[in-house]
């Protein structure tokens, strides 16, 4: 392997490996904040309004204690980023779990709902936005024009509950919610149970992704097909189909790959209000119950777990420009 032609690459991955570093904590010391600042009481959150009516002064101390609410923030802070660095992300108050295991369950859900709708509204919305460019004013592109912009303004939780209402109470051939079938045991849950559970919630969350995806590489694909180089590859009679895949693609991936992987936060974002509405057991979800029970350490984990699959997600992207453009590569983007 030729080190020195990869150096400026490797380089560039171990800058960014910092910056994500330094992002995290900063990420970390936010949440904190927030948290810290948030009217919810964990205490009373965790054992309720009647515990803490009959709850004595004594225990309460007992109680501030072992939460660590009787220690300054900046101690309790570095408590948990000293616990977290080795990792040791604590326990969730609400699960009665430790954290770690809490976050690696609903990370797996969360990972195949995020993934799926992920690919397929990159893929769609970039096979959409190239029809769309290259008929140019047509019925099909006027079509696929005006459901992108109708999409795109449409609230996820609404129409999360309009696809619930129309296939789940109406047609009643999709599951209301959850991901696995109510009172079932886990050993008997089939592949193609997990899937339709998957179906609308992984639905919901792609409809809304195609649109930015669609639009930007519909612009990029009427620019490029202006090109003079392009006109040219007409005269001499190539057919579109060898235009799109020698000329035209490489050119338009670049933007749709820097869309794809800046989605990634949008995805996130969007799964909670899915989850929610679905009661799908994801981190999403797991982090609205944190934040409403007061549960600091599940809701601090999964705020810095979340980051790190974004900052990576933008990182990844990067890279691939210089996998895929050699020009790129060849160039300054990573000194």
């Amino acid at each position: 392997m030729d080190v020195e032609k990869y150096s400026g690459i490797i380089r560039y991955i171990g800058k960014s490996i910092v910056k994500i570093v330094s992002l995290l904590i900063a990420v970390s010391i936010l949440s904190f904040i927030l948290v810290s600042a948030s009217p919810v009481d964990p205490i009373r959150a965790y054992i309720g309004e009647v515990g803490m009516a009959n709850m004595s002064a004594e225990n309460l101390a007992k109680l501030e204690a072992y939460f660590g609410l009787n220690i300054p923030p900046v101690q309790r802070y570095w408590n948990w980023f000293s616990d977290f660095v080795q990792g040791n992300m604590g326990s969730s108050l609400l699960y009665r779990q430790p954290v770690a295991d809490v976050i690696q369950v609903k990370f797996m859900n969360s990972m195949v709902l995020m993934t799926t709708a992920w690919m397929f509204s990159g893929i769609l919305g970039f096979v959409l936005g190239i029809v769309a460019g290259l008929y140019r004013g047509h019925w099909i592109d006027k079509l696929i024009k005006g459901y992108s912009l109708l999409v795109a303004s449409t609230p996820t939780f609404w129409l999360a509950l309009v696809l619930l209402m129309v296939f789940s109470v109406w047609l009643q051939i999709l599951p209301i919610g959850l991901s696995v079938p109510i009172g079932v045991n886990a050993a008997e849950v089939t592949v193609f149970d997990n899937l339709k559970h998957l179906l609308l919630p992984a639905l919901t969350l792609s409809v809304i992704g195609i649109a930015n995806i669609t639009l930007h590489t519909r612009e990029k694909m009427i620019d490029i097909m202006g090109e003079d180089y392009i006109l040219f590859a007409k005269a001499r009679g190539k057919s579109t189909v060898s235009i799109i895949r020698n000329h035209a693609l490489r050119n338009i991936i670049l933007p749709a790959i820097t869309l794809q992987f800046a989605s990634i936060s949008e995805i996130f974002g969007g799964s909670v209000l899915v989850e929610q509405v679905f009661s799908y057991p994801g981190l999403g979800k797991a982090a609205v119950s944190a934040g409403l029970s007061g549960d600091a350490p599940l809701l601090l984990g999964v705020a810095v777990i979340s980051a790190a699959l974004v900052f990576v997600g933008n990182l990844i992207a990067n890279i691939l420009y210089g996998i895929i453009d050699p020009r790129i590569r060849r160039g300054s983007a990573y000194e």
